[in-house]
Formats: structure tokens, C-alpha cells, sequence
């Protein structure tokens, strides 16, 4: 046994030596690759310093030129304004809306400002400013896509609305999810946008819209017709039961003696006048109901809020032509500087 002990010691301090210098080697390894990182960053970080400042004449006068035609071509554009209207669509008119904004801006491209005026009503000298039209979903707050999440969920299977979350939803809705769009004009005239209202209040009607909502009316009025025939049943009901009450109150009641204290009474009537009017107050609850549903979408849209009088100046960030060709010029030159580079390297190659 006392040989063995030390023996086993041994191989223990054997078996740590190895890990230990397993684990160093690794260490080693890993400090060597983040050494090679940080040494490769810095030496192209020199080697492209080092090349600017050597060319720094060429690359300021390139750039300061390239500025200066960016600077040109920025002010020869045309300005362009915008301005945005909101609506909120009822009987499915957001698709006949969303299909006149692409043929508006099909007879913009195909320079048709004759049909373009016919629809508007404005001279086509007029409409020859308007560069597109634009639709996209309107603001929204959280409650309200809430509700078209829960309106989503009651509209499909209740099985496979289990798997929908209210994430899932947001990212893979479309622009025809909501009822709420924003409609956006640019054009070149800063006064020209509420001379297109008529012609967009005009783009929402269709057949199928028409027929969606007369079809509505007429569910709505069997509804109304059903709760108020129901309501004059309970009208007449009660006038039953009051005449009852009212007989009851006026005939004397007889009181018969059969000797030896007792007494025969003439019982009263039951009726349900209470019940009866919980039932009428929640019918008359149902009609407020429902003329308030019928108000609520009474027309094919609603106009949230109209166009400005005066469109705003727009500004994207790829028409900055005086800071944008600056930098397509300094990119061009640093392909252009590693391209001889390379060339002249792979000439040099020997194997």
C-alpha cells in the first residue's frame, strides 16, 4: 500500500501538468489570433492613412470638384413639396383605393395628363407638376392595433388563432390589415394638393363597395324591424297587465264569512311588469345600439384629415448630391488605388 500512494500522487501531478499546459496552449493560441486581429486592423489602418496623406492633394481636388457638380445638379433639380391626407375606410373601399393609386401613377409615367384631368378636374397644365402618388398605413396607437388583432383572430379558425401571436401579426400584416391609410402627393406645385381632394374622394366608390353597404343597411333594418316588433309586444304586454292592476284596484274586494273566523278573499292577479321592463330597457339599449353602429359607418370613408394648403419641402437623403458624390468620388479613388495596387503586386509575383 505505501508503495502505491506515491505512486498514484505521481500520475495525478502527471495528469495536471498536462492540463495545465494544455490549457496555456490554448491561452497562447487565442492571445496569438487577437494579436494578429488587432495587428491586422492597425496595419490597414496605417497603410490606408499613410496612402491618403501621400495622395491628399489628388483626393481634396477630386472630392472639392465632385462637391461642386453635386452642389450644381442638387440646385438645377426641381423642388419637390408633399403633403399627406388620412382616411378611414368602411366596406372594404381601401382595395378600389389602393388599385387608383397605381393607375394614377401609371398615367403619370405614361405622361397622360388628359385622363389625369378628366378624373380631377384640374387643367392638365396643373397636373404636369404632380410627380406620384403614394398610400401607406396611417398612424396607429397600440390599442388600436390591438383591436385589429383581436378582430383578426375572430375572423379565422379558432384552432390555428391559438398559434398566431400578437408579434406574429405585426410582422407579417400588410398594408390592407388596418382601415386607416395615409395618402401621400409630391409635385413640383406647392398649392395644387386640396385641387386633388375631389379627385381622391372619388376614388373609394365601386360595385362591390356599394353593394357591401347596402347590404349592411338592409341587415340593419331587419335587426331594427325584429326589435321593435319585439318592443311593441312588451308595450302591449304592460298595457295588459296595467289594465289588470287598474280593474284589481277599482272592484271592491268581497270578503266572505263561513263562520268560526274564517274568512274568503279574492286572491290578486300575478303579473310580470318588472321583468317586462328590464326586457324593454335592454331592447331600447340594442336600437341605440345599432343606430350608433349605423352612423358610426354610415359612408364609404371619412376624411381624418385633409391636405395642407401648402405641401412641405421634401428632402431625401440620396438627392444630397453635394455630400453624396463626395464620398461616390473618395470610394472610386480607394478602389481605384487598390486595384494598381494589386495590379502592380500580382506583375512583381515570381512564385
Amino acid at each position: 500500500m505505501s508503495k502505491e500512494l506515491p505512486q498514484n500522487n505521481n500520475n495525478e501531478e502527471v495528469d495536471l501538468l498536462i492540463l495545465f499546459n494544455y490549457i496555456g496552449e490554448r491561452l497562447n493560441r487565442f492571445f496569438g489570433l487577437f494579436k494578429k486581429i488587432i495587428l491586422f486592423f492597425y496595419s490597414t489602418f496605417i497603410f490606408s492613412a499613410k496612402a491618403v496623406i501621400k495622395n491628399i492633394k489628388l483626393i481634396v481636388i477630386v472630392m472639392v470638384l465632385a462637391g461642386v457638380l453635386g452642389y450644381v445638379l442638387e440646385r438645377s433639380r426641381p423642388v419637390v413639396y408633399d403633403s399627406n391626407m388620412l382616411v378611414r375606410t368602411n366596406f372594404d373601399t381601401k382595395y378600389q383605393l389602393a388599385s387608383n393609386i397605381n393607375y394614377y401613377n401609371a398615367l403619370i409615367s405614361d405622361k397622360n395628363y388628359q385622363a389625369l384631368s378628366e378624373i380631377f378636374e384640374i387643367s392638365e397644365d396643373d397636373l404636369q407638376h404632380v410627380e406620384r402618388f403614394a398610400m401607406a398605413i396611417g398612424p396607429e396607437t397600440e390599442n388600436e392595433r390591438i383591436v385589429e388583432y383581436d378582430r383578426f383572430l375572430k375572423s379565422i379558425d379558432s384552432i390555428r388563432a391559438q398559434d398566431i401571436t400578437y408579434d406574429e401579426y405585426l410582422e407579417n400584416r400588410d398594408i390592407y390589415s388596418g382601415n386607416l391609410f395615409e395618402i401621400t402627393v409630391e409635385s413640383r406645385k406647392k398649392d395644387i394638393f386640396r385641387s386633388l381632394e375631389t379627385g381622391i374622394n372619388e376614388s373609394f366608390e365601386s360595385k362591390y363597395s356599394l353593394e357591401e353597404k347596402e347590404k349592411r343597411e338592409r341587415k340593419l333594418d331587419i335587426r331594427k324591424q325584429s326589435l321593435e316588433a319585439q318592443l311593441n309586444t312588451i308595450d302591449s304586454l304592460q298595457s295588459v297587465y296595467i289594465q289588470v292592476i287598474q280593474n284589481e284596484s277599482e272592484t271592491t274586494k268581497t270578503n266572505l264569512d263561513l263562520g268560526e273566523g274564517l274568512l274568503l278573499k279574492q286572491d290578486k292577479s300575478q303579473t310580470k311588469e318588472f321583468p317586462l321592463l328590464e326586457k324593454r330597457v335592454k331592447i331600447v339599449d340594442l336600437l341605440r345600439a345599432l343606430e350608433e353602429e349605423r352612423l358610426e359607418e354610415d359612408e364609404l370613408f371619412k376624411v381624418v384629415s385633409q391636405f395642407q394648403l401648402t405641401g412641405n419641402l421634401v428632402s431625401h437623403w440620396y438627392n444630397k448630391y453635394s455630400l453624396l458624390f463626395p464620398l461616390i468620388a473618395f470610394g472610386l479613388l480607394s478602389i481605384g488605388y487598390v486595384a494598381r495596387k494589386f495590379a502592380v503586386y500580382v506583375s512583381n509575383y515570381e512564385g
